[in-house]
Formats: C-alpha cells, structure tokens, sequence
C-alpha cells in the first residue's frame, strides 16, 4: 500500500516534472480494504459545510478524522469539532493537506471562490473530493476539475444534492421513458430575491475582525480588502464578484441538472444574455440568458434552445406555457420542457407536473425512489457505487451556468463558444472572464492536458 505525499511533496514535485506528476494517479489513491472505513476530511464546516459532513458521515463506513474553518465559533468549527471529537481541527486548510496521510476524502464547503484551489489540491494528493456546488468559480477553474478527477483517478461529486431527490429522478426517468416524446424547448427560471448583496458599491472604511474569524485565510485566492461586519463572511459573499456566481451561478447547478441529466446535454454551441450593467464588485438584480445546445437523441431538433431566467417575481413568458391550462400556477423556480407529445414541469424540490398535449388535468407519473448523495459519494471512493454527479458530468454542467455569468457582462450579444478549444470564438475580449487572477503566493498549481 502506497503512502500518499503530503502537499510540500506534491509542490516540489510540480517544480520537479512541470505541470504533470512523475507518478501514475494510481499511485497516489489508497486502496481500502473491505472492512476499513473511509477517512473524512471538511474544509468549511458551517451554513452547508455542517449539512454536507453530516450527510457524508451517515455513512457506517466513513470516519471524520479532520477538519477545518476558518470561523473557530460555535456555529462553524466549534460545533462541528464538538460532535466529531476525534477528529483534528484546522484553521488553515493547506495545513490539513499537509498531513493528507491522515484522511482519504475531503468534502468541500467553502464559498466558491475557494471550491478549486482546495479540490484541485486534494485531487493532486490522490484524495477523493465532495465538492458543493457550483463547482467552480471560473469555466477554466472547471475544466480543471474535469482534468484532475481523471489524471488522478479520484471518486468526485458534485453537491447538487437534489439530483438524488426522488422529484429529480423521476423527472429524468419520465423523459427517458419517451412518454414527453422528444423535446423542442425548455425554460427555467428562479424567481425568488436572494437575501445577499446585488447591486451595490463596495462599502467604504473596514470594521475589526473578530477574534474567531481568520480574515486574510478566508479572503484565500482572492484580491485583499478590508473586514466589513455582516458584508462578505459567513453568507453575503454570494452576492460579490470575486467571491460567488449570483443567482445563476447558485441555482443553476441545481436547476438545470435535471434539464442536462434527462436531455443529455453536453456543452453549449452559442449563447447571448440580457440583464441590468453591472456594477464594478457585485451581480445583477435579474438576468436572462439564451442557450442553444446542440441536438440530442432526446431532443426534437439539430438545436435545442434553452432559456434561463432569474430575478423577483420573473417566469417564463406567457408564450413559452400557453399551452399549458389556465388554471395551472408556475412554481416559484424551476423549468419546463416542452415536447412532442406533452409538457413536463419540474418544480424546484417539488413533484413533477405532466401535462399531455390537449389535458387539463396533469396525467399520473410513476415516482422513481431517491439516493443517498452524500453516501453515494463514500460508496464511490470505497470503489462499492458510482457517483452520478461526479466532475465528468458536473463539470461540464458547471461550465454551461459559468458561461451564462460571462455573458451576462456582454447583454445583447451572442457568444460562440467552442468547447474542446475552450474558447469565445466571435468575442475575444469576452475570454478574459473565463479565468482570473489569484492573489499572489495562492495560486492553485494546474493540470496539464
């Protein structure tokens, strides 16, 4: 049995061989005997850092052995170091990985600025990785992901957890059934008003950090600024460009799962949004973004166009659903596909809704049973299931919704994107969104492809 490298190693080894590993991946994973539980370490540990742990230590075969925030209060590392006694706490997750020997896994949960830097890390130590979504903060970021999970041979999943939800999976199951026949459109949307900062100038002056929160390791990757209570840590960083992916980028990986899951939908050819100037530092009120995805065996057409929606109160247009009866109410976010033989609504985290052509009344839809997400994934890296969101499959999906962040920044005008070259082909000036700086001495260390 190998012992893996810790990250001092893995960076001397990058100096050493460039940008790939002189080691086969194989190497570099732990091969788990059928009695021996899987080693668990979370980086962010509160908001959905606390969910996404627990759920993966409901697994009988997993072991919490370490973890890490950079918030030591009660409702972050505190309360997580109290229920997993045992395990080792960190502050600062480059030293967790530092004693990568001591765990098998690492699940995470910090904003997505960060959800990169610390995966590609761990995935570089041969560590199986449960990251939250979106995915990544940037489309190359993503790509990079994709990379690492197959150069390293590593289970990885993706925390839109409601792919396994019972309503999710039988909505991909009934499209697969051919009951809707093949798809002409779609439209999803999230009209609900997110809680955290839109719109906005950054906030003069800087107020004192608390003694519980390591401001300038959670700032990580990102360019410094000072410390405003309540503005960026723990939730409204959401809402700020260099740290998270506004409404689409926080919704999108969930609602449009179950649109590329059933559609098998690969990547984009063209795209073009439409939404309010942006300010300097923050995301939109609203935002529409227009796809056209190349045509599946699922669908109706050489394209199938597919349109986003977002911001308060915003549905699709009345023309998209006026096929719909009139007495029928759209859910607050979700999508609708439109096919051949009849219309599908899929509700966020609600029951699908069927509509055949002519009715009035829904017609009946056999429910498939929900998985276990989080222990899928612990299943996965034990080499015991397959994970069904792992980065093959969420990465692809993730660049699709970080694309739409791009074109936000360019409304009124269409993006070519070419997939394999990773490229905006009709908009140079617009590829400069599909990376970012880091700040220095935080630079995550690349796969090479």
């Amino acid at each position: 049995m190998s012992v893996a490298l810790n990250r001092r190693q893995v960076l001397k080894q990058f100096a050493v061989a460039g940008t790939a590993l002189a080691l086969p991946a194989a190497q570099y994973s732990r091969v788990l005997g059928a009695n021996e539980r899987l080693r668990v370490g979370s980086v962010g540990t509160g908001g959905k850092g606390w969910s996404d742990l627990n759920g993966v230590a409901a697994s009988p075969a997993v072991e919490v052995t370490a973890l890490c925030d950079i918030d030591s209060s009660k409702n972050f590392l505190g309360r997580a170091a109290e229920k997993y006694a045992s395990a080792k706490t960190y502050t600062d997750w480059r030293k967790l990985l530092d004693q990568a020997d001591t765990i098998d896994g690492l699940i995470v949960s910090t904003p997505d600025f960060m959800h990169a830097p610390v995966s590609l890390a761990a995935m570089q130590l041969g560590k199986h990785v449960f990251c939250q979504k979106p995915l990544t903060h940037t489309v190359f970021e993503s790509r990079q992901m994709q990379l690492a999970a197959e150069k390293y041979n590593v289970a990885t999943q993706m925390g839109n957890q409601i792919q396994s939800h019972a309503f999710y999976r039988t909505a991909v199951a009934l499209v697969h059934s051919g009951k809707l026949g093949k798809v002409k459109e779609v439209h999803s949307w999230q009209a609900g008003t997110p809680s955290w900062p839109r719109n906005i100038d950054r906030p003069s002056g800087a107020d004192p950090v608390p003694n519980h929160v390591a401001w300038d390791l959670w700032q990580g990757v990102a360019p410094r600024r000072p410390y405003k209570e309540g503005m960026y840590h723990p939730f409204n960083w959401r809402g700020w460009q260099d740290y998270g992916t506004g409404q689409l980028g926080d919704f999108g990986c969930h609602i449009l799962d179950p649109v590329f899951k059933s559609l098998e939908l690969t990547a984009p050819m063209k795209l073009s949004a439409e939404a309010p100037e942006l300010k300097p530092e923050t995301w939109t009120e609203s935002a529409t973004v227009s796809y056209a995805f190349p045509g599946t065996s699922r669908t109706a057409g050489k394209l199938l166009p597919v349109t986003w929606y977002d911001g308060a109160g915003v549905r699709p247009p009345a023309e998209a659903t006026a096929h719909l009866p009139s007495s029928y109410k759209l859910p607050n976010a979700g999508s609708v596909l439109v096919g051949e033989k009849g219309t599908l609504i899929i509700p966020h985290v609600a029951a699908p809704v069927l509509f055949m052509n002519g009715d009035t009344e829904p017609t009946k839809i056999d429910e498939v049973g929900a998985v276990d997400h989080y222990v899928q994934w612990a299943d996965a890296a034990r080499g015991e299931a397959t994970a069904t969101s792992s980065f093959d499959y969420s990465g692809p999906l993730t660049e699709t919704v970080l694309l739409g962040t791009v074109g936000i920044r360019f409304p009124g005008q269409i993006l070519i994107w070419d997939a394999p070259m990773m490229k905006i082909t009709n908009l140079p000036e617009a590829n400069a969104y599909l990376t970012k700086s880091y700040a220095k001495g935080w630079e995550p260390s690349w796969v090479s492809v």
